[in-house]
């Protein structure tokens, strides 16, 4: 069964709500939201579903808070606060049973760890951030982040995808990046992290990072080192990978990888399923594809490796031994 998914509009459509329920729109943000409603058909009737699924929620919530102030006062507060984000919202609108099962069950999936996440990119977006310390983070397209930065700690959990982080310093709170396998201290500025199916990836740019397995297991990775961290052990790879940080300039800068690893860079920037035959996963590639053109790559990969590409419409891409 595929995982829940909201189009990109419906995720515009809900940012306009949460800004347009924050507080009294002045007139420049009504243009803008009115200039966005006429851009598309699909606008419209995106923001015109949405009010009929979670609209009456934000008065509903009020209601809530007259009635009940002492389970929904918090909601209030959180829901009326100028800076709520998407975020925020949904939280609320799950903790009081305002929105439907379906949606909220799709929390759980990657789709609604980029929805709940404080920051996250969609299919083929590359974004970099300012953070609060002056640090600068970079996601890779659909990747998600949260952020836990206070008066102890910077912390940075990377649910899925990949970063680039420059590192502000701050010797009273030193910056970590946690993935499903361990924790990533700086002891310098710059370094990479993929957040990979069974394992994470440290790709360190500049000085060093100390990599932290749950179990205790540490390890300097210096700069021009990477290091992969899986449940059971870390490992430091014998090759230097920071051709892998291409992606900020629209790259995939492959130098040895196998066919299988290429497709998985390549999927968060083309829309439908990308199935590769099994019997040719483990071809190796090398060369420099472009991120914003997948298609240009599947084709520019059939002229190098003994491989076919078939386009079923936007959906479905089978790439099979030719």
């Amino acid at each position: 069964m595929s995982k829940p998914r909201l189009d990109p509009v419906i995720e515009q459509a809900l940012d306009w709500m949460v800004k347009l329920n924050a507080g009294t729109p002045d007139a420049a943000l009504q243009a803008r939201f009115d200039a966005w409603l006429a851009l598309n058909d699909a606008h419209g009737q995106a923001w015109k579903n949405l009010q009929e699924r979670l609209g009456p929620s934000l008065s509903t919530v009020r209601a809530l808070d007259r009635r009940l102030p002492g389970q929904a006062s918090e909601a209030r507060h959180v829901l009326l606060q100028p800076h709520t984000s998407r975020r925020d919202v949904l939280r609320v609108f799950a903790g009081l049973g305002l929105v439907g099962g379906g949606l909220w069950l799709g929390a759980r999936s990657r789709f609604g760890e980029s929805l709940l996440a404080d920051l996250h990119t969609g299919r083929g977006q590359r974004q970099t951030f300012d953070l609060a310390d002056g640090s600068h983070l970079s996601l890779n397209a659909q990747s998600a982040v949260d952020l836990r930065f206070d008066d102890r700690q910077r912390l940075v959990i990377l649910r899925h995808g990949e970063l680039v982080i420059d590192v502000a310093p701050d010797p009273q709170r030193p910056l970590i990046v946690r993935t499903a396998q361990g924790e990533m201290r700086a002891l310098g500025t710059r370094f990479l992290v993929a957040q990979e199916p069974d394992a994470s990836r440290l790709v360190v740019l500049q000085h060093s990072v100390q990599a932290r397995l749950f179990d205790g297991t540490t390890q300097v990775v210096k700069e021009g080192q990477a290091a992969l961290l899986y449940p059971g052990s870390l490992k430091l790879a014998g090759d230097d990978q920071r051709n892998r940080v291409e992606w900020l300039n629209g790259r995939l800068s492959v130098l040895d990888e196998s066919l299988e690893q290429v497709v998985d860079a390549l999927r968060p920037y083309r829309r439908g399923l990308v199935r590769v035959a099994p019997e040719i996963r483990g071809l190796r590639v090398q060369g420099v594809f472009p991120l914003d053109d997948a298609d240009r790559s599947f084709v520019a990969l059939t002229e190098t490796l003994p491989i076919r590409v078939d386009h079923y419409g936007p959906w479905l891409t089978l790439i099979s031994k030719k």
